[in-house]
């Protein structure tokens, strides 16, 4: 039965399949969050999700029939796992954040498309060297805090009195 399951999942639409749905279900996360729509076609958008839904429950267990314990062995899967098992879980009670969750689904497509895996894979490789940058990004962040608070702090105390003053004030101003 595993072997059946497997060829099955192994099939050539299968993937292109799950893809399509994930790319459906993000849509419609999105369409959920403005009023007027959820107004107008809201039951729509929750019976294509809960669809939606079903579809990830139903490749979630035949991938854990099929692959057995060794499901557990791939980070994919237990992203699945966990993505998924939130979704199920009722939508009252403390828990009820967590479904909010639910659009990191749409991360899957990254386990899919083999050309979003080596952007990922290259994106791990140069988080190091981001990090030297992003480093010395924040040495010069805080010689200017320090330098406008020095400039400023005595004209303009309330956006300049202290370092984190400053700091917040140079961030607005450098983003706008």
């Amino acid at each position: 039965m595993r072997s059946a399951i497997l060829k099955f999942m192994n099939q050539k639409w299968v993937s292109p399949f799950i893809l399509a749905v994930i790319v459906v279900n993000a849509i419609v996360l999105g369409l959920q969050t403005s009023p007027s729509i959820e107004a107008a076609i809201g039951g729509v958008l929750g019976l294509i999700d809960t669809l939606c839904l079903g579809i990830f429950t139903v490749e979630l267990v035949l991938k854990l029939i099929g692959q057995g314990p060794r499901f557990f062995k791939g980070g994919w899967n237990v992203f699945d796992f966990l993505i998924v098992g939130i979704s199920l879980t009722p939508g009252a009670g403390g828990l009820s954040v967590l479904r909010a969750l639910r659009i990191l689904r749409v991360l899957r497509v990254i386990s899919i498309a083999p050309s979003l895996r080596r952007v990922v894979e290259g994106f791990i490789t140069a988080l190091p060297g981001m990090a030297s940058v992003f480093f010395l990004m924040a040495l010069i962040f805080y010689i200017g805090a320090v330098m406008a608070t020095k400039l400023f702090g005595g004209v303009f105390p309330q956006w300049f009195g202290s370092i984190g003053e400053s700091a917040y004030s140079l961030f607005q101003i450098m983003t706008l």
